[in-house]
């Protein structure tokens, strides 16, 4: 298995002064947009916060982001619901192209934490207008980023009871 899978945690407490840099987060969302979507229909956008104000408005709007305070990033996956024959599909999406985000910052050493926005109507309204989101695209989830300046147990683990076999 891979290492990546194995490493990844939710990290909540980030180190005050060490910022992500332009390159890592060209490298995150690089790594988003090669996720698997729906007939390569990409509904995705995606706003970036490095400005602190912003990142601690975000941990005061959402009830779970208080982690935003101390990161020194934030990636929002903004979803654009599909049409023509592909109708709810960006929820998979926009969860693959997170999970791609989730899984590369292990590989540049930076933590990240992924709190869901998307379909809680209060968190998506709050966050639209804070980031001037416009109407016909979904703040989907807010990404916080930094170093981490914690480690985790992980929480994960491997249960065949939930598994069903057909061979």
């Amino acid at each position: 298995m891979s290492e990546l899978i194995k490493n990844r945690r939710s990290i909540r407490k980030f180190k005050a002064g060490k910022a992500v840099t332009q390159e890592q987060l060209d490298i995150l969302l690089e790594a988003a947009m090669l996720a698997p979507s729906a007939r390569n229909s990409r509904p995705w956008e995606f706003i970036v916060v490095t400005k602190r104000d912003i990142l601690d408005k975000i941990a005061e709007l959402h009830p779970n982001a208080h982690m935003c305070a101390s990161a020194t990033a934030a990636i929002i996956v903004v979803a654009i619901p599909q049409d023509g024959g592909l109708e709810g599909y960006f929820p998979q999406d926009c969860g693959a192209a997170t999970q791609n985000i989730l899984l590369e910052a292990v590989a540049l050493g930076l933590g990240a934490c992924w709190c869901g926005i998307y379909p809680r109507e209060e968190r998506t309204a709050s966050l639209a207008a804070l980031l001037d989101i416009p109407d016909g695209k979904i703040p989907f989830n807010v990404i916080a980023v930094g170093v981490p300046d914690e480690n985790p147990e992980q929480k994960g683990f491997f249960e065949a009871e939930k598994i069903k076999y057909f061979y």
